[in-house]
């Protein structure tokens, strides 16, 4: 059955979906099945991918008001062995018309069950709120993956991110486990950057990643392609961060960190 692994920190501008598109990526090229779920409502892993999302007919959306199936919504991306469900402008409301349901918080979970053996991995681009569509892909992962800037604010909020996970863990989903902490946007040549990467690993131990996606501009500039850094710059150094990346969350999935 499926791994699913959330990416999730509430703050914006951290690369979640950086993250979400190029981790897929290079687990798609390390022959894993991957379904990559765009919960948030900008679309931006949806849009990174080169798709449209105005012209599909289905979103993530509609799986979680069980309108379609997963099967139903799910379309194919640019990355070896990567499929993707899209998300779309529609989830903003989402919040306001689930608010009142009991059954809110294991909507995704629930819709994602039946295909869970279809992949080796799912993986879910949370959005950077603390709200419902969070709550609910927390609900549905058996791991979180949190990406942490190395500038000056990177560990602000860090106290509300794990409460909300501890939450989760709490009521609704106690198989939850911290996968690691990734360090992002990463430049080795300041002090700060240094510096604030000593306090991360101080705050979170043996849970940061030993893989560092450093600042790149070739993973900036891919998005606006539609393809995986894999595929738009494959001798850059943020696709070898993320094939490293890869081989770090497989070893760790399989208990074989070292």
């Amino acid at each position: 059955m499926g791994k699913v692994i959330g990416i999730f920190n509430q703050k914006g501008g951290v690369g979640k979906t950086t993250t979400s598109i190029n981790l897929s990526a290079a687990l798609g090229r390390k022959k894993q099945k991957v379904l990559l779920i765009d919960m948030d409502p900008q679309g931006n892993a949806t849009s990174g991918f080169g798709i449209n999302k105005n012209q599909l007919d289905l979103n993530v959306y509609d799986l979680i008001q069980t309108r379609a199936t997963a099967e139903d919504m799910t379309v194919t991306t640019s990355a070896k062995n990567v499929n993707l469900i899209a998300g779309g402008i529609d989830l903003a409301g989402l919040e306001i018309e689930l608010a009142e349901k009991d059954d809110w918080p294991f909507r995704l979970r629930d819709a994602i069950e039946a295909i869970k053996d279809t992949y080796d991995f799912i993986i879910i681009d949370c959005p950077p709120s603390l709200g419902i569509l969070s709550l609910m892909a927390l609900v549905a992962c058996n791991y979180v993956i949190i990406p942490v800037q190395s500038e000056f604010y990177a560990l602000e909020g860090t106290s509300q991110l794990l409460e909300t996970i501890h939450m989760v863990q709490n009521n609704y989903n106690q198989d939850l486990e911290i996968l690691g902490v990734l360090v992002v946007m990463h430049d080795a040549r300041t002090r700060l950057a240094t510096d604030v990467f000593d306090e991360i690993k101080r705050v979170f131990s043996d849970k940061v990643f030993k893989t560092i996606i450093s600042r790149n501009v070739r993973l900036a500039e891919a998005p606006s392609y539609g393809q995986a850094i894999f595929d738009y710059d494959s001798l850059s150094k943020g696709a070898w961060n993320y094939k490293a990346l890869g081989k770090e969350v497989l070893n760790r999935v399989n208990g074989d960190d070292k």
